[in-house]
Order: structure tokens, then sequence, then C-alpha cells
């Protein structure tokens, strides 16, 4: 993993706002580190517990893969329970909700188990933890067909309703001068007019550039050892699956602060 250590020049703009009575919890990948993100989540409902607003909580993708349980990962994003989601009380916070994001490992994940994308590169970057975190050894298959032995027993192994909770996972959401996605957009192209491609796998042209984008852009995927707050980006990525720490931005208004593991 390469960490991230340049930083554009900060462009001068109005400081981004999120909505009157609205708090903002905005979490990094967490490539399969289930053990962090219920750290992470304890705080965060501490956190919850002092204030009344609406709470919404936008984890920035890349749930899979590196980690050593990523299939508890995506079972606990995938719950269904509106109140074990609530940050907080959740008679206090009935409205609060979860937004997940499509990282660029759940892409490749998805591609490789339909067949879309040939598995070896998605092995190679994580993969193949992902699948033992299920119970499956990808080592235990050998000879030319091999892809297709480990599609068949990854097909298997995953619960039908991981595989629906991956698929459905839009690619950004916008709240309040915010723009959320999980790698970056491309600079000078509208944000409505941004492709999923860009969105999930933009990296330097990104990073780089000092532009005011229309929102501050709230993201992940390149690793930096501290979250970097800039004036057109923050960046929640600090590397958990080595690091041991994941983090976690937290907006309300024109404040932003951090929590971590």
């Amino acid at each position: 993993m390469l960490f991230s250590r340049f930083r554009a020049p900060e462009t001068r703009r109005a400081p981004a706002r999120i909505p009157d009575g609205v708090r903002v919890y905005a979490i990094g990948d967490i490539h399969g580190r289930h053990d962090l993100l219920t750290t992470l989540l304890a705080a965060i409902a501490a956190d919850a517990a002092d204030t009344r607003h609406l709470c919404r909580t936008v984890f920035l993708g890349d749930y899979v893969d590196r980690g050593e349980d990523s299939a508890g990962v995506i079972e606990r994003l995938s719950a269904s329970s509106a109140a074990d989601r609530a940050p907080g009380d959740a008679a206090a916070h009935a409205d609060a909700a979860w937004t997940c994001l499509m990282g660029n490992h759940e892409a490749m994940m998805l591609a490789a188990l339909s067949g879309e994308a040939d598995c070896e590169p998605w092995l190679r970057m994580g993969g193949a933890e992902t699948l033992f975190s299920y119970g499956v050894s990808v080592h235990s298959f050998i000879g030319p067909d091999r892809a297709e032995q480990v599609r068949a027993a990854a097909l298997a192994a995953i619960p039908a309703a991981h595989f629906e909770f991956l698929r459905q996972l839009p690619g950004k959401v916008e709240i309040g001068d915010y723009y959320f996605c999980h790698a970056g957009i491309r600079p000078g192209v509208a944000l409505d007019q941004q492709t999923l491609d860009d969105l999930i796998w933009i990296r330097e042209d990104f990073t780089r550039s000092p532009l005011d984008h229309g929102k501050r852009i709230v993201h992940g995927h390149t690793p930096a050892m501290e979250v970097e707050l800039l004036a057109n980006r923050i960046n929640v990525d600090t590397g958990a699956y080595l690091t041991h720490r994941l983090s976690c931005v937290v907006l309300e208004g024109e404040e932003a602060r951090v929590i971590h593991t």
C-alpha cells in the first residue's frame, strides 16, 4: 500500500456546510477489519448521544479484501435493522440512516465472481482473504479451470443477501455542500456528469488538483497516515488494515472533526 504524501495547494472558497439539524459521520476504507468497525461504530454511537440532530452515516467503500473478516463487515453493513444502524438511541434518532457507497474492491469482487473479469487480479489484491472469511481457501483449487472452481465455491459460500447488498451500492451521495464518493471525482467535469469508473478508481488526477469542485469532496481510496482536511476535499482513508486506524470525519454545520480507532 502506498500512502499519500502529496497535497495540492488549497483553493480559497466559502466554507462547505452540512444542512442545519444534520450531523454526518463519514467512514473510510474498512478492508475486512470488522474488529475496527465495531470499535468505531461504538465511538460514533457515544458521540451521537449528545445530539437530537438527524444523524447520517456514510461508508465510503472498500469493505472487503485484505483484512481477515470481510464477511463480518458485509454482514454488519447489510443488516436490515434500522435500530442497529442508528447511531445513539434509536428512539431519539428514528430518522438516522446509513448510506454505503461502492468502492473499487466491491466492483472487482462482483466482476470477478460474475465472470465479467479474470479472478486472479482480484484474488491478488485481497480477494483471497475475502473468500477465506467465507470459508473458501483458493489455494485448494488448481488446474486450467481454477477460475470456475473459485467462482463456484464462492457463489455457494457467500449469502445471496451479501451479493444483493453489493450490487445495489450507489457511486455517490450529496449532502448539503458535500459530495461523498469512494475515490474522488474527475476535475473539470460537472458533478452530475461523473462516471462510476472515476468515482471508484481515480487517484492522482484528483488528489493533486487544487480546483474548487463545486462541493467539498469526501473520499477514501488513497491511504494517508492522518485524515486530510483540505479546502476542496477530505480524505478519510487511513489504511486501516495495516495501521489498525479506521477513521471517521464528523461533519456538522461548517465544522469538521475526526474520530478514529
